[in-house]
């Protein structure tokens, strides 16, 4: 067996395995940049020379926060070569979501975009290093209208305590036969997620982690050199950190990057690289099918379409497929199994569950077990087509939650991984995602804790009580709702709300609306009953 035939053990392991071996082949579409695999090392020699220089050691943490752009590939490659683990930021985040996520990690430097940097408080800063990376770095072409001009925006102190991205080119490049090439259990990315059983925590995703879930879209998908990946989700996100990032350099298919996704500007780089593949939200399909020129454009190429982070209606997939000629795959998986893991194999169609009317989700992939355990005794597996919450287990599942021991035990058991997630499995095989055995809500693809809206709205001097829930939504799987008790003497619009919490909360929480009551039913102990509310109110939006 040859060292190119060998499997990677880390991301490190799988991008150099490339580049060894095929320097020439394209690792990024840019917009009208081209970067070949020589051209990728070389970036990263030079950002990893700088970063060194800055004190990044082994084992430390980095926060990153940037759009979908070869600069952010390169940082985390970057951060891995020096040893490091890459802490995601959403790029939503408002400053004290950044703070929380921030202090929990014990992050020593922070990396973001010019346009972020106002969203991060400045007293975080004290003891760490900042990079900031333009939004225009590495454009080549004509901007999309979303590119944002915001260098006259800033304040010219706050500039002052960063280092520029292009600055990390004055020091020695840490070249590649210097890399840390790591272990498999070393952890890749702290990725923040809501999970299953309350407020944000990270899971510690290791690089074999990533490399496994890859090597299910391998496998499932058929994926290989010749494909060509779309990134519709965001990188800062577990699916485009796997289902972007991390497949694309396993394969050495190249990855077509945006900046951030518009249905416009993602049509056109489809139809422009011929793009087989891809993972997004529904609403990404969405927003294609309500595109004006969707019906002209030839997209038979485009073969490898699949959708995960919300529920998936048969009917979507049916008017996309009539429409487009493409059929949409499901795939499920969680932050904590580091993306998809649960995916309907290329070539073959999703069956309907004649209970519940749900679209399986697929199966699950290789090196992966799933199993259904009775909802009141965890040790209890049920048989096929029973209903109750799906357990898995398998190379792909995280090792925990990050400083959060508790956590990590209430979602495991004798190394099963909780879902949180009601379902269940045919006499095939195949996996149907019923219900969410807690309130998480998640709206596009976003995974949206009740109680973070909660606390925010609660600051508001008129919100007397409030419950979040998520209601049905045909475009966005749920949006968020709130169900507000006004105090007396107050009487507050809902677009005041809504800006109140804007100003509070990254964009996906921020509540769709607002639903005033006079009182919100409990359980005897004290408890809202968010279900209640669900089944009362949930025909108003879908």
């Amino acid at each position: 067996m040859t060292m190119k035939d060998m499997a990677p053990k880390t991301m490190i392991e799988a991008l150099l395995n490339g580049f060894n071996f095929y320097p020439q082949q394209t690792a990024i579409y840019y917009y009208d940049t081209q970067w070949p695999l020589h051209e990728l090392v070389q970036q990263i020699e030079h950002v990893a020379g700088g970063l060194k220089v800055l004190g990044v050691k082994p084992k430390d943490r980095i926060a990153v926060m940037c759009q979908n752009m070869p600069a952010y590939v390169v940082v985390c490659f970057a951060i891995w070569a020096l040893g490091g683990t890459v802490v995601p930021l959403n790029i939503m985040l408002k400053a004290e979501e950044i703070r929380k996520e921030i202090e929990d990690a014990g992050v020593i430097g922070i990396i973001a975009l010019e346009s972020s940097l106002l969203q991060i408080p400045e007293d975080v800063m004290s003891g760490r290093f900042g990079v900031s990376i333009s939004d225009w770095q590495d454009f080549e072409g004509e901007a999309p209208h979303f590119l944002p001009r915001i260098q006259d925006a800033l304040d010219g102190l706050k500039t002052t305590t960063w280092t520029a991205y292009t600055d990390l080119w004055a020091f020695t490049p840490w070249t590649h036969d210097l890399w840390i090439t790591g272990n498999p259990d070393d952890v890749a990315l702290l990725t923040y997620t809501s999970g299953t059983t309350g407020p944000s925590k990270a899971a510690m995703n290791t690089h074999e982690q990533l490399l496994h879930s890859a090597h299910i879209y391998e496998r499932l998908a058929q994926l290989n050199e010749k494909d060509v990946n779309v990134v519709f989700a965001p990188l800062f996100h577990i699916t485009g950190a796997v289902a972007g990032m991390a497949v694309s350099i396993r394969v050495r298919m190249p990855m077509v990057l945006l900046y951030r996704f518009d249905a416009d500007v993602a049509l056109k780089a489809l139809i422009r690289h011929r793009g087989t593949f891809t993972v997004g939200a529904i609403t990404t399909y969405l927003a294609l099918l309500n595109h004006s020129h969707i019906e002209e454009v030839d997209l038979s190429h485009f073969a490898k379409a699949y959708s995960g982070g919300a529920p998936v209606a048969s009917a979507v997939v049916e008017r996309f497929e009539k429409v487009t000629g493409c059929y949409i795959y499901n795939v499920y998986g969680l932050t904590e199994s580091a993306n998809g893991i649960v995916i309907t194999p290329w070539g073959e169609r999703a069956p309907v569950d004649p209970d519940s009317g749900a679209l399986s989700v697929g199966k699950v992939g290789p090196g992966i077990r799933a199993e259904i355990r009775d909802l009141e005794d965890r040790n209890h597996v049920l048989e096929a087509n029973r209903v109750g919450e799906l357990v898995l287990q398998g190379p792909s599942l995280t090792q925990g939650y990050w400083q959060k021991p508790e956590e990590t035990s209430r979602a495991f058991l004798d190394g099963w991984f909780f879902t949180g997630d009601v379902a269940k499995i045919d006499e095939a095989g195949w996996i149907y995602i019923i219900d969410r055995k807690k309130d998480l809500i998640i709206t596009s693809g976003n995974k949206v804790w009740p109680r973070d809206v909660e606390d925010a709205l609660y600051l508001h001097p008129a919100v007397k009580q409030v419950s979040v829930v998520g209601l049905p939504d045909s475009y966005r799987g749920e949006a968020v709702t709130a169900f507000i008790v006004v105090k007396d003497g107050f009487h507050p619009s809902e677009e005041e709300l809504i800006v109140f919490a804007r100003e509070r909360l990254a964009t996906y929480k921020v509540p769709r609306r607002i639903i005033w009551v006079d009182e919100i039913p409990t359980t005897p102990t004290g408890k809202f009953l968010r279900r209640y509310l669900r089944d009362k109110f949930g025909g108003m939006l879908a």
